[in-house]
Formats: C-alpha cells, structure tokens, sequence
C-alpha cells in the first residue's frame, strides 16, 4: 500500500465517522449550533460586497438558518449548483428561493453564471466534515469544492463551517486539498487559522 493509500483510506474512515456523529446529533444542538454559527458570520461579514456560501443540508451546521440570514448582509450571495454531469460547480446568485438539485442539495433557481463566478466573492463559505489547525479541509470526497477553490481571487477569505468536535489538530492531507483561512464553530465564533 502506498502513502497516497493510506491518506485516502485514513479520509474515508474519518468521513464515516464524522458523519454518523452528525446524524445522531439532536434536532436541539442543531438549532443551538445554526443559530450561534449565523450569529458569528452576520458579524464578521459586516460589510461584504459578494459572498460564496453554501446551502447546508439538514446535518450541518448552518442548516435551517443559512443562507436566509445573508439576506441581513445586503451582500449579492452566490450559492453553488451541483452539475447533472461532471465535478465542477457552477453559481447562481441567491435570490431567496431555492429548489432541490443534484444529491437533494438546495439550489438557487435563477441563472446559471459559470464555475468562475466564484472568483468575484471576497469570502466564501464552504462545507465541512472537519478542519484542523492549519486549515486542511475535509470534505465529502467528490472534490467539487476542490475543484472550485481555484478559481477563488487572491485574497479571498476561505471559511469551513464545523460543529466544535470537527475542529482538530490534524487531518490527512493530499496535494490537490484546497485549505481554508478560517472556520466557525458554534462555541468559538470567527476563528482565523493564517
């Protein structure tokens, strides 16, 4: 086996983990969680022109109060648009509705604007099933959010939503793994990791 193996098989297991901790978490420390995690971002993006997020799906953090609380930002909010092929996510602005796409994810339902859309956000939110200290991301694994991050302008502010115990030390990482300058749990706020 290879050290590129071992990385990987070290991500799957984490995945698996993280995730089943995340389906057993309470409707209650959800809520908790969302609404400090919405709190936390209102304040730090005061002032933001063009915001990436993401909307989160029922187990993550976030969920039921993200994106409708950028609406506060007065911000232009783009949210990602799984495609029906291929890796590669495309953006549409937020305009308060969203529909179900690819995987069941909520989607905004105005125009599509390309996969480089991106690159006009000066922060972007991204999902994550945990991040450690030096930024390393741990997605899913279909490496969307990878691919995404780079066509993200220099300077923008990267930012890993995460419930407090996905917050770690270390984390396996590969070449092609695109870090994050920041992450927001619950209890700690706006955390900058550069």
């Amino acid at each position: 086996m290879t050290p590129a193996d071992d990385v990987t098989e070290a991500k799957v297991a984490l995945r698996a983990r993280i995730a089943a901790r995340r389906e057993a978490r309470s409707s209650e420390e959800r809520a908790a969680a969302s609404a400090a995690i919405a709190s936390a971002l209102l304040r730090a993006l005061a002032g933001v022109r063009t915001l990436a997020a993401f909307a989160p799906d029922p187990t993550e953090p976030g969920a039921g109060r993200l994106p409708a609380a950028f609406t506060q930002l007065r911000s232009r909010v783009l949210l990602p648009v799984v495609p029906a092929e291929g890796r590669e996510l495309t953006w549409a602005v937020d305009t308060g509705r969203l529909a179900p796409g690819r995987f069941g994810l909520l989607e905004p339902v105005g125009p599509r604007l390309g996969p480089t859309a991106i690159g006009a956000a000066e922060v972007v939110v991204v999902p994550a099933l945990a991040v450690d200290r030096t930024g390393v991301r741990l997605g899913r694994g279909g490496g969307y959010y990878d691919r995404a991050l780079r066509h993200v302008r220099p300077g923008a502010r990267l930012v890993a939503l995460v419930f407090d115990d996905e917050l770690l030390d270390a984390l396996p990482v590969e070449p092609h793994d695109q870090r994050v300058t920041a992450v927001v749990p619950p209890s700690g706020g706006w955390l900058d990791l550069t």
